[in-house]
């Protein structure tokens, strides 16, 4: 699946939660599965459809997430058990890879089948 695919981003969260992994974050729990996996999860978004990374500063470092189609799209916040606010700050792949692995990319990427 590419960017510009049928799939919606209702469709593609019901199946990140289905294949983040501990392949795919250092960081993964299985009580709470979004863990560490908000880079990784931001760049795969984009390939799958399109859009802008965005970032946030939080306690816990940065924290990446996308717009997509002019709308704002936090596939991970379920990592956070408190409010988390957003600066909407622009990103970039490159910055968004830093905080993640190669090999972390490709395995979400496989369990996606992208």
């Amino acid at each position: 699946m590419t960017k510009g695919s049928e799939i919606t981003p209702l469709e593609l969260y019901a199946r990140l939660m289905a294949a983040w992994s501990a392949e795919s974050s250092s960081r993964w729990r299985a009580d709470n599965p979004a863990t560490g996996q908000c880079s990784v999860t931001a760049l795969v978004a984009q390939d799958m459809l399109g859009g802008d990374i965005l970032k946030t500063r939080t306690p816990d470092g940065t924290h990446f997430y996308n717009r997509i189609g002019g709308i704002k799209w936090d596939f991970t916040i379920s990592e956070f058990d408190r409010p988390t606010p957003f600066e909407d700050l622009p990103s970039s792949r490159e910055e968004a890879m830093a905080d993640t692995s190669s090999a972390q990319y490709e395995a979400l990427k496989t369990r996606l089948g992208v």
